[in-house]
């Protein structure tokens, strides 16, 4: 049987357009930040909960406030976990719908792999999870608290190390993370959601119909949507299913493709506007109080002894890594996809290890599946950071082992030769930049001549790029 042509087949881990390529660096700037106030924040919690300020940090965690009449008259650490996360939810909505209608998943051919890679790198870990608590009589409501991958705390890990990490596997890891916050809110509102108040939940769906109608009629004002936002939260926290749903389902209402004389998506406005907000705030908030767990010589050993946590640190490390490597092998060997020339397996491998940090979800997770076993959350709390660590320093490793290929990759994906602002390999099928190169190199051969006739027998130091 003959070799299709490579031309055929799907890309992997290619270029994206530019339009895509300047939105994943948009995004990944902004999470970035975002995760190193993150990292900061768990670093704050951890020190606080394991000195002479625990008894402080406690009473901040527990400080209740809210209107009681609305069932709204929680302590902090909730409201940072029913509240704030419900804005980071809304903008993984927004991210989610764009990048199936106009992003990199909107073409079923392409969206297969890193799909297929997701999802196996949430089943995979779930699997060694049940298997290892199965095996040593551990419980099992703890499977999806390994399953999940924390963007901003990864983006974080590779702004401390420095890595040159290419645009695609960026956006790959980007990709990866959209899809498991999407399995992520599914799994908490079917499997963690207890009791359900029928009323509440018809009047949040019909405050979610309203919201979509406003825009669809293009009503505009934040001081609409804000307190409209507020009170589909305030009902799906009613109704008993976990009110981060709300921010998810909000952010798929919004419309993410330009209409007439629009240069952007209100799904577009309006996620630069709130990601900061987010990404800097509302997430740095949540890790500090869930974070905050006491760390011992006998806690630590519990992480590796008893079932549960063990469970968290395997699904999270082995799990989440040889997951999404295998799916991806296996969708590229099954769909016959050519992987970028420029990279290799080895840089997949060092990605997926990477997706094992599972931070913010996954103590999310912790809290639900065990909110009634106080110590079984503290214990697969700490699991989440020995496993997140683990993962995190492996793949410094690998990275840092490719470091100086990903830095000539990166180089040659910003060069702008003819400095008009867009990188040259866009513009390379373009007549224009090639009329504006030779106009270059011409510049320059006269600036080379020039020199020689004034230098003569020298050696000219400095560019040599374009040699004439």
């Amino acid at each position: 049987m003959a070799e299709p042509d490579p031309q055929q087949r799907t890309p992997f881990l290619g270029h994206q357009s530019l339009k895509e390529r300047l939105f994943t660096l948009d995004v990944l700037r902004t999470e970035t930040v975002g995760g190193v106030l993150l990292l900061l924040a768990a670093l704050a919690a951890l020190v606080l909960a394991n000195t002479g300020a625990s008894g402080w940090y406690e009473d901040v965690k527990t400080f209740s406030f809210g209107p009681s009449a609305l069932n709204l008259h929680l302590d902090a650490a909730h409201w940072a976990m029913d509240g704030l996360l419900a804005v980071f939810f809304f903008v993984a909505g927004i991210e989610l719908k764009r990048e199936l209608v106009v992003g990199e998943l909107r073409d079923p051919k392409a969206a297969a792999l890193p799909v297929i890679a997701a999802i196996c790198g949430m089943v995979v870990p779930a699997v060694l999870y049940v298997v290892v608590n199965s095996a040593g009589g551990g419980s099992l409501q703890g499977w999806a608290i390994p399953t999940a991958t924390d963007i901003a705390f990864a983006l974080a890990v590779l702004a401390v190390i420095g890595s040159s990490l290419p645009t695609a596997l960026r956006a790959f890891l980007l990709t990866l993370a959209v899809v498991d916050d999407l399995f992520a809110i599914l799994i908490i509102a079917v499997f963690f959601t207890t009791t359900i108040k029928f009323w509440a939940l018809g009047l949040a769906v019909l405050g979610l119909a309203l919201f979509w109608l406003l825009q669809r009629r293009n009503v505009h004002g934040w001081y609409v949507y804000v307190p409209l936002a507020l009170v589909i939260w305030a009902l799906m926290h009613e109704s008993g299913v976990h009110a981060t749903v709300a921010g998810v389902a909000m952010g798929l209402t919004l419309r993410v493709t330009t209409g007439p004389g629009e240069k952007e998506s209100p799904g577009e406005r309006v996620e630069h506007q709130v990601r900061p907000f987010s990404a800097g705030l509302a997430v740095p908030a949540f890790a500090f109080f869930a974070a905050g767990v006491s760390v011992s010589g006998d806690s630590l050993a519990e992480v590796f002894t008893d079932p549960e946590p063990l469970g968290v640190v395997i699904g999270l490390f082995l799990g989440k890594m040889l997951g999404i490597f295998g799916g991806a092998w296996l969708a590229a060997r099954f769909t016959r996809a050519a992987l970028n020339e420029d990279l290799d397996w080895e840089d997949v491998l060092a990605v997926a290890c990477l997706a094992g940090i599972g931070f913010t979800v996954s103590l999310l997770i912790s809290e639900l599946a065990f909110a009634d076993d106080p110590d079984l959350t503290t214990q697969t709390k700490a699991a989440v950071l020995v496993g997140s660590l683990i993962a995190a320093t492996v793949a410094c490793v690998a990275l840092k082992w490719r470091d100086a290929a990903y830095r000539r990759i990166s180089e040659r994906e910003n060069l702008d030769e003819d400095g008009d602002g867009i990188p040259d390999i866009y513009e390379q099928d373009d007549p224009a930049y090639h009329l504006r190169m030779a106009a270059i190199l011409e510049e320059r051969a006269a600036k080379h001549r020039k020199w020689a006739e004034t230098h003569p027998g020298e050696q000219k130091q400095g560019d040599t790029r374009h040699d004439v």
